[in-house]
């Protein structure tokens, strides 16, 4: 792994100014990244700030996802937005929508006159934030896909000599780590994300028409078929006999495999920074199991994460400052460094390849799941990605419904059926604020 984030003199031709300013613009970028992953958000701003001393790129924790988007609309309503916002990928939608505030990343870069090269980015990566015609609205950042994390000190113990690929699979593994000690089977945080959006692409299955919502904002949602409807009976049936045990939102149930109390987990690979300074056992992470009576092989996963945006109402020369931002931070050295420390994809094949001649990949086996898992096939348009409005409150609607599944109180039908239902009506809200 690199040592330095890259020399600088790699850095003073990547931002490709040779021309100092007297003073300094400042460009605003604000961020979701807390703890460690927030520590390497401000390393990429200090060593580009030190690099040229035209601009400095200010990087501000505005809290999770939701509240930093939310803080940025209120911001440009009241004409004190960023330059720079970071918006995580089922917010895309809602910033198409906002006319007027967003400066598309490909725009930037053509009027400020930076070399950019949409070729440059993994397809997987950049397709998810593309209009119809191809154009680029927003730089891609900290890109993940979820990933089935295993304990192999566990799978030993419990005598699993193959990691489980598929569904059926799981539950003869769970059995075999319970039957060893283990408290579950299996866990899995960021449920709707996982289970549902992802579940849909694994298996090539739209969650909603209009190509899952990039062909037109009105559309409804459809994840209410029978694979859905086995899968989250399936695991209701299992929380019965711990085959798998429900810990929470987003990453809540990291520590029940941190802890050990479960032998695997799924979720996002950018867990990879928590999990290797956190667990006491040697760990692996596979590709996400598949239903073999649905889908002879699987199609290929989508990505989470986020993207940075760039908003309008600013000086149209500080943009230049912002330009050059997203060229340095697209670079391979970055990039990789990025990958590498965090779990998240490489923007870019350039940093990709990077990684594999620095043998990160050999010394860290199973850390390019993710790349390959997203670009297993050519993504189709049940698997290139979603882009439904309100699809934040749409997540949380979903979240309330499998966790009264969980709990006993509803039926996997029921569950699915009001999930779509509560869905569609968030949907055409949107619609109609939107017409």
């Amino acid at each position: 792994m690199m040592k330095k984030l890259v020399a600088p003199a790699t850095l003073a031709a990547l931002v490709g100014s040779t021309s100092f300013a007297s003073a300094v613009t400042e460009i605003n970028w604000w961020h979701a990244m807390g703890g460690a992953n927030g520590e390497r958000v401000n390393k990429i701003a200090e060593d580009f700030n030190n690099s040229q001393s035209e601009y400095k790129v200010v990087p501000t924790f505005k809290g999770n996802y939701t509240e930093t988007m939310t803080a940025s609309i209120a911001a440009f309503r009241a004409k004190k937005q960023p330059h720079i916002v970071q918006v995580f990928e089922v917010g895309t939608a809602t910033m198409m929508a906002a006319e007027g505030a967003v400066y598309p990343v490909e725009q930037v870069m053509s009027d400020a006159g930076v070399d950019f090269d949409k070729s440059d980015y993994l397809p997987a990566v950049i397709s998810y934030y593309q209009t119809p015609k191809g154009e680029l609205l927003s730089m891609p950042f900290n890109s993940s896909t979820p990933v089935l994390w295993y304990n192999k000190d566990a799978f030993k113990k419990a005598g699993i000599s193959e990691v489980p690929s598929t569904w059926a699979e799981m539950k003869e593994a769970s059995d075999k780590l319970r039957a060893s000690g283990m408290k579950c089977g299996f866990s899995f945080g960021w449920q709707s994300w996982v289970m549902v959006e992802n579940f849909g692409s694994w298996h090539n299955i739209p969650m909603g028409t209009k190509e899952n919502g990039f062909a037109g904002f009105d559309t409804e949602f459809t994840f209410n078929n029978d694979a859905v409807k086995k899968h989250w009976s399936n695991l209701a049936e299992w929380t019965k006999d711990g085959t798998f045990a429900y810990g929470g939102r987003r990453g809540d149930s990291l520590p029940m495999f941190i802890n050990q109390e479960c032998g695997m987990w799924m979720n996002s690979s950018a867990y990879y920074g928590s999990i290797k300074n956190q667990a006491k056992f040697e760990f692996g992470q596979s590709m996400l199991p598949f239903y073999k009576d649905l889908i002879e092989k699987p199609q290929n996963s989508i990505i989470g994460g986020a993207t940075l945006w760039v908003l309008r109402g600013q000086p149209q020369e500080e943009y230049k400052g912002v330009a050059h931002f997203m060229k340095y931070l697209s670079s391979p050295e970055v990039q990789a460094w990025w990958h590498q420390g965090t779990g998240y994809v490489p923007i870019t094949t350039a940093a990709y390849e990077l990684s594999k001649e620095q043998g990160f990949y050999k010394e860290n086996p199973g850390t390019d799941t993710a790349i390959k898992q997203l670009s297993l096939n050519t993504p189709t348009p049940n698997s290139r990605g979603i882009r439904f409005g309100n699809f934040v409150q749409v997540r949380d609607v979903i979240n309330e419904e499998m966790e009264a599944l969980w709990a006993g109180d509803k039926t996997a039908e029921e569950a699915v059926n009001t999930a779509v239902e509560r869905g569609n009506a968030l949907l055409r809200k949107f619609e109609d604020a939107n017409k």
